[in-house]
C-alpha cells in the first residue's frame, strides 16, 4: 500500500533564513479595490500615489475636538492597566513606549476605528471587510523616547504571526505634533513593492524583545543602503490628528526623540477577512493575541 504524500506548500516570501538571498518582487497588488467603480474616499490620484509609494498622508483625519481627550485616556490606561500587563511594553528605562490593543480597552479609539475617516480607507485600499490585526498607542516621550530600526512589518507577520499575503495597512494617527526633529516616522517610498528576505533564524518569544529593540526581521546595512540609493527616504509630518496610512511591506523606522517635544500616535494595522493568519512561516509558535488577532477577526462594523 503506498502512502500519498502532500506536497509542500510554496512560501512566496521566504525569510530568516541560514544565509542571504536575493530580494523578491512583490506578487499582490498594493490597492486592491475595482478603481473603475470609483466608490470610497480616496480618488484616481491618491490611489495612483498610494500605489507608486505606498504610503499617503491624510491631514485632518481626526478633528482637535476628538485628540483633545486622548491624553487622559493614555494616562488612564497607563494607570489601571497593571505594571506587569503583557500588553504594556516598557523602555529600558521603565517608561511607557507602547500600549497594544488599545481599542478593546477604550471607546474613544473605537469609534476612531470606525469613523467615516479611517474605516472608508481601509476598506478600499484592500478592496473588502476589513478587522484590526494589532493596533497599539506608541509613546515617545521628550528626551527619553527610542526609536524604532528600519523594517516591514510584513516581514515580522508573515515570519511570526502566518499572515499569507501583503494585504494589510497600517494607519498611524498622530496624538501630538509629528515634527521633523521629534522621532517621526521615516520611510522608504516604493520600498513596498519588493520584499527584503532577512537573515537569522527567530529566537523562542521574540516578541517579548523585538517590541523594544528589533534584532531579527530586519535587512542588513548593505540592503537597505540600495533600497534608499533607489528610492530616497520621505518622513511624516504634520498637526496633530494627522493620519499616515502605509502598506503593510513599506520600510519605514524613527529615529530617537532627544527634544523636549513628546510625540504620541495612535497605530491601527487593518487586515482583509480574506487574509487572516494561518501557521507561523518562521517561528516555533505564533505571537498572543493582542499583538495579532486570531479570534477576534469578524469585519468591523460601524
Amino acid at each position: 500500500m503506498s502512502i500519498a504524500v502532500l506536497p509542500t506548500l510554496r512560501d512566496p516570501y521566504p525569510s530568516r533564513l541560514d544565509h542571504a538571498i536575493s530580494p523578491i518582487a512583490r506578487e499582490e497588488p498594493t490597492v486592491w479595490c475595482d478603481r473603475r467603480s470609483n466608490s470610497g474616499p480616496l480618488g484616481p490620484d491618491d490611489l495612483d500615489r498610494f500605489d507608486e509609494r505606498g504610503y499617503l498622508i491624510r491631514h485632518g483625519t481626526i478633528g482637535t475636538e476628538t485628540v483633545a481627550p486622548f491624553g487622559t485616556e493614555i494616562d488612564r490606561l497607563a494607570a489601571e492597566l497593571a505594571p506587569d500587563d503583557r500588553r504594556v511594553i516598557r523602555e529600558p528605562g521603565g517608561a511607557i513606549r507602547s500600549i497594544f490593543a488599545p481599542h478593546l480597552l477604550s471607546s474613544l479609539i473605537a469609534d476612531v476605528v470606525r469613523s467615516d475617516a479611517v474605516l472608508p480607507v481601509a476598506r478600499q485600499l484592500l478592496g473588502g471587510e476589513v478587522y484590526i490585526h494589532q493596533a497599539r498607542i506608541n509613546l515617545m516621550p521628550g528626551f527619553t523616547g527610542s526609536g524604532f530600526y528600519w523594517h516591514s512589518d510584513f516581514e515580522t507577520w508573515h515570519a511570526e504571526d502566518g499572515m499569507p499575503r501583503m494585504r494589510a495597512v497600517s494607519c498611524s494617527i498622530a496624538l501630538t505634533p509629528n515634527y521633523p526633529y521629534n522621532g517621526s516616522l521615516m520611510v522608504i517610498p516604493g520600498s513596498h513593492h519588493t520584499f527584503y528576505p532577512c537573515v537569522g533564524p527567530t529566537p523562542a518569544n521574540h516578541h517579548e524583545k523585538s517590541l523594544v529593540a528589533q534584532q531579527f526581521g530586519v535587512p542588513d546595512q548593505d540592503t537597505l543602503t540600495k533600497a534608499v540609493d533607489a528610492h530616497g527616504i520621505d518622513q511624516f509630518t504634520g498637526a496633530a490628528g494627522s493620519a499616515l496610512w502605509f502598506d503593510c511591506n513599506l520600510l519605514h523606522g524613527s529615529g530617537s526623540n532627544i527634544t523636549p517635544l513628546p510625540r504620541s500616535n495612535v497605530f491601527l494595522v487593518f487586515n482583509s477577512v480574506e487574509n487572516r493568519l494561518g501557521a507561523p512561516y518562521a517561528a516555533e509558535q505564533s505571537r498572543p493575541e493582542h499583538l495579532a488577532a486570531r479570534t477576534a477577526t469578524a469585519p468591523i462594523r460601524r
